[in-house]
């Protein structure tokens, strides 16, 4: 399937919902490999949340470790989603 979008001034684009229901996830990772950009689905962020049920936090902060976890378990840095 090949489908063209615009990039915003802000580098946004906007992922087509027939792509967005085949990767059935809405957490992405992009990677350059040999000049192309791929994006990946990630599948088991939920489940990365599911230690810090038991904790007196908040959601947003449970959500913030564990995508910090997820992400240096992954590419070895702390947050490299912004």
């Amino acid at each position: 399937m090949l489908t063209a979008v615009k990039i915003t001034k802000k580098g946004q684009v906007t992922i087509p919902k027939k792509i967005r229901e085949k990767l059935k996830s809405d957490v992405i990772s992009f990677e350059v490999e040999e000049g192309k950009v791929v994006v990946k689905p990630i599948r088991s962020v939920a489940g990365s949340l599911q230690k810090y049920a038991r904790k007196e936090i908040s959601y947003k902060e449970a959500r913030e470790k564990a995508w910090n976890e997820v992400i240096r378990e992954r590419y070895g840095s702390k947050d490299n989603r912004r």
